[in-house]
């Protein structure tokens, strides 16, 4: 069973090629998905990385989490689910108050 993995403190300029070397050496990546912001395309920082065994994911936590990648010591973890976003969480309606009327 798939398993999708956190890693965080990424380098600006690491690619997901860099990220699917680094896990492959481990074991089968299925995905990577590196995170990027929408205006400026320029990465955050932190991708998800999804490994074909469950074994070979922890694996790649014991042995990644803390190694020097593109000069900055990444965090490897266990991904967590993502949160449920209610209503009030998206850019159409939410803001933190009642909207103005235009007249």
């Amino acid at each position: 069973m798939a398993k999708k993995l956190y890693c965080g403190n990424l380098a600006y300029h690491t690619t997901e090629a860099t990220l699917s070397q680094l896990f492959g050496a481990i074991g089968e990546v299925v995905s990577v998905s590196l995170i990027t912001d929408r205006m400026s395309g320029r990465s955050k920082g932190f991708a998800f990385v999804e490994m074909a065994e469950n074994e070979a994911a922890q694996r790649a936590i014991a042995e990644l989490n803390g190694k020097q990648v593109d000069g900055r010591a990444i965090s490897v973890a266990e991904a967590r689910p993502p949160r449920e976003r209610d209503q009030r969480d998206s850019w159409s309606g939410g803001g933190g108050g009642e909207r103005r009327r235009r007249y």
